[in-house]
């Protein structure tokens, strides 16, 4: 049978530290499992729906608030909203969570070093060179989950393990058959 109860798998991590990447590749495994399933990623929330804002924390808030409204939206409606956004402050993750149910909050962990290994775009080279202003993680905070739902070790463990953890923490939490 379809699982037809929604929720919101909410992705928090520095730029790269694989959170797309997870949400790409636990989408389809939950579908086949019967979940009606919608990703949010960050980069084309902010094209879509934040068009304009900028990177000050305020504009931050706002679109990770945008994101959290949508992903709520979705998820009382029986559908797994994946987000996969930088969500840098905790304060707006937690006002996200308290105003929603079944939110489960995974932190994708990497250490600084291997993030800017792992970055082909430059994007850490020149946020260090302050050619990138506000860029989280460098020139900006980014204050990660105190009590993280599941926390994913992504410079340690490979995708499948990541995505086992997720998936067993699901299940124990009755959201998943």
């Amino acid at each position: 049978m379809a699982n037809t109860q929604g929720f919101i798998l909410w992705f928090t991590g520095l730029s790269g530290s694989g959170k797309s990447t997870l949400a790409t590749y636990i989408a389809p495994i939950l579908k086949q499992q019967g979940c009606k399933v919608e990703i949010l990623d960050g980069d084309e929330v902010r094209e879509n729906l934040s068009k304009g804002l900028g990177f000050s924390k305020e504009d931050r808030d706002t679109n990770i608030r945008r994101i959290g409204y949508v992903a709520g939206l979705l998820s009382r409606n029986g559908v797994v909203a994946i987000t996969a956004a930088i969500s840098p402050y905790k304060d707006v993750r937690n006002e996200i969570r308290a105003k929603t149910t079944n939110f489960v909050e995974v932190y994708a962990e990497c250490p600084l070093d291997v993030l800017e290994d792992r970055d082909t775009k430059g994007l850490y080279k020149k946020a260090k060179a302050g050619i990138i202003k506000n860029f989280t993680g460098i020139s900006d905070p980014y204050e990660a989950p105190e009590k993280a739902d599941v926390v994913v070790k992504t410079h340690e463990e490979s995708i499948e393990q990541s995505a086992k953890k997720i998936l067993d923490y699901l299940k124990k939490r009755g959201l998943l058959a």
